[in-house]
């Protein structure tokens, strides 16, 4: 079943999806919207992501995908910071935010599919779309195709984390024929997605990230067979590898973590020879999850590094990886990456600095409605996204952590993934973060949440045996859950902030 886009029971064949974005694209420009203008999607992964994503870019407008875990608060300011003309929105999520949507903004309503309803026990009343809204799907259908040729295509406008402050959008330039060919090198590097060969795929990160978004749009209108997972389930994956003989994925390494704690007699149930190229990025894979992978699914493992400013630049195979544990590749053909101080200068091989990188012909782009912030995350027109790490002497980067997350105690850099990769790895611990909290002595010391069926002393005892003494955290709580998103990324700042909202302190 090639040329089809699966998503629960439901199907979309390839030709219906792109007729479907020529008639939203018809529509959009019947509602004004065109070159420059934005799109804000407040969507699970599903058929309307993609078709309102793709016609968005058709008439030259910027698709907008908004977390859709915001508050109304959040949402409300990208709602207003990229001056949004039409919103399309899952019919439960819209009462959420209903009140911080602006005036004037069209509000298109999509209906809450069945699987994704299941997937997050949504009551089948709250996923229709009630009397007085617009339908999505309705609305599509009543449009005529566009007959007008598309406009020079547009990326989504992804807004960064925000992890200080209000998050930024980043707006890359309208890509021309050779910026075009660029990301399709880029695209087949580290996707290993190229035109005219099929893949079979699973997407499982949400769509509203920059990886996922890119991986997710270029696969539905490339790849021969690709489907939506509502949300990431280690065993359904599984399952759904096996049933329709996946090729291709691309992952985060919390995902590996949660394969890894399945039994072994589940693990050994499902055929997985189908699998030809995994890919995974986004945060750190700890190098013993990482080896644990290719042991279980073969040298299929690969990762890359980039940034949403700067696309992926940094990429290795699983050989390599076992060769250099803990790297995250070096730069591919059109890759740059450079280590500098505080001061400015570039360091050499084995020197700890802050990453900064850059990718040959990659659409220019500026934070918008904030062209004055690009200057603080660059250096000789290349980008940091705030790591902190060093390339050996072979060209490989090794990332040691966020510069935001790295601990100074005692006048001493602590950098806290890295026990945080050793936890990871300790019997019954099923999540763990590992973060800097205010200290009269120090200045700073470490803290531990950490989730799973061990005591705080455990905790401590096995990090002691692992690891030197200053970095065995001072505070470990047992907790239920961590703050992360469906991507993996863990929200730190709202473990941090209590610590340092107590003792009077900013982060």
């Amino acid at each position: 079943m090639d040329g089809v886009i699966l998503s629960g029971a439901r199907t979309l064949p390839q030709a219906e999806l792109m007729q479907r974005v020529l008639k939203a694209a018809s529509g959009f420009r019947a509602l004004g919207i065109g070159e420059d203008d934005a799109v804000a999607l407040f969507l699970r992964n599903d058929f309307a992501f993609l078709e309102a994503a793709m016609a968005a870019s058709y008439v030259g407008a910027y698709a907008v995908p908004v977390n859709w875990h915001y508050t109304p608060d959040e949402a409300g300011y990208v709602l207003r910071d990229c001056a949004a003309k039409a919103l399309v929105i899952h019919a439960d999520l819209l009462p959420r935010i209903a009140g911080a949507v602006p005036a004037g903004v069209r509000v298109l309503v999509a209906a809450t599919p069945p699987e994704i309803r299941a997937a997050y026990g949504i009551a089948e009343a709250a996923g229709r779309v009630a009397q007085g809204q617009t339908d999505w799907d309705a609305w599509v259908a009543g449009q005529a195709p566009t007959a007008a040729p598309p406009t020079p295509p547009r990326t989504s406008m992804i807004y960064t984390s925000g992890t200080t402050g209000r998050p930024k959008g980043v707006k890359r330039q309208p890509q021309t024929p050779e910026m075009q060919k660029v990301m399709a090198e880029m695209v087949s590097t580290i996707f290993d997605i190229r035109p005219g060969e099929k893949i079979r795929t699973v997407v499982t990160g949400p769509m509203y990230h920059s990886a996922p978004n890119l991986y997710g749009l270029v696969a539905a209108r490339d790849g021969g067979f690709t489907i939506l997972q509502p949300r990431f389930d280690p065993e359904e994956l599984l399952a759904l590898i096996e049933r329709h003989r996946i090729t291709h994925l691309h992952m985060v390494p919390t995902m590996f973590v949660r394969l890894l704690k399945l039994p072994d007699a589940v693990k050994r149930k499902y055929d997985l020879a189908s699998l030809r190229f995994v890919v995974h990025a986004a945060a750190p894979c700890p190098a013993e999850v990482k080896r644990q992978m290719i042991e279980w699914w073969g040298p299929v493992i690969n990762e890359y590094y980039g940034a949403t400013e700067t696309g992926g630049v940094v990429f290795h195979s699983s050989a390599e990886a076992l060769a250099k544990p803990g790297t995250v590749g070096r730069p591919h053909r059109l890759g740059i990456v450079k280590i500098y101080d505080d001061a400015g200068n570039v360091l050499p091989a084995g020197q700890i600095g802050e990453v900064y990188l850059g990718l040959e012909g990659w659409p220019d782009f500026t934070y918008h409605n904030r062209d004055g912030e690009r200057r603080a995350c660059e250096r000789d027109g290349l980008i940091t996204a705030g790591d902190v790490g060093y390339l050996d002497a072979d060209g490989y980067l090794f990332l040691c952590d966020r510069k935001k997350d790295m601990v100074i105690s005692g006048g001493v850099n602590i950098y806290p993934a890295e026990i945080e990769a050793v936890l990871i790895g300790m019997p019954g611990v099923k999540d763990c973060a590992v973060f800097g909290i205010p200290d009269e002595e120090f200045g700073e010391a470490l803290a531990a949440h950490v989730v799973g069926e061990v005591s705080a002393e455990q905790v401590k005892g096995y990090l002691r045996r692992h690891v030197a003494g200053f970095k065995v955290p001072k505070l470990v709580e047992i907790a239920k859950e961590l703050p992360r998103e469906d991507s993996g990324k863990i929200f730190k700042r709202k473990l941090r902030e209590p610590y340092w909202q107590s003792a009077g302190r900013q982060i």
